[in-house]
């Protein structure tokens, strides 16, 4: 219905003539809603971002810490490794160590590996943006 009368009528009411203290608290609240919109809202889903980030972070550490852990009580109890008789655990005593350093440093290289794909598919993305931006401003 307010379509059609603003297809009757060209023209609409004036607006109200508002005193300048009022003009001016409009103005304050207009100023302070758009800075929490751009800069506060944001601010508080990027922490969110961040806090879950930091917790999973922490978490694969400890999960992975556990699974070497795992790791290198399985390879010591395997006989080969450690010789009950000897005293200071045998000759091949140090293999389960490096078994586990290596584990670890694959485990690693896969993170640092993930990482920069998910970095240099972002910045991918971000080039891709700007090509489309220049193509739509020519």
């Amino acid at each position: 219905m307010a379509e059609e009368a603003a297809r009757t009528r060209p023209w609409s009411p004036p607006p109200e003539n508002k005193g300048p203290a009022q003009q001016v608290a409009e103005l304050k609240d207009l100023v302070v809603g758009y800075a929490k919109q751009e800069t506060v809202d944001p601010l508080k889903t990027l922490g969110r971002y961040l806090l879950m980030g930091m917790v999973g972070s922490v978490l694969m550490s400890i999960g992975i810490i556990f699974l070497l852990l795992a790791v290198l009580r399985g390879f010591q109890d395997i006989e080969i490794f450690n010789d009950s008789l000897a005293p200071e655990g045998g000759t091949w005593s140090w293999v389960p160590y490096f078994i586990t350093t290596l584990v670890g440093v694959v485990i690693a290289v896969f993170f640092a590996l993930g990482m920069r794909n998910a970095i240099n598919s972002g910045k991918a993305r971000r080039a891709d943006t700007h090509r489309a931006v220049d193509r739509e401003t020519r």
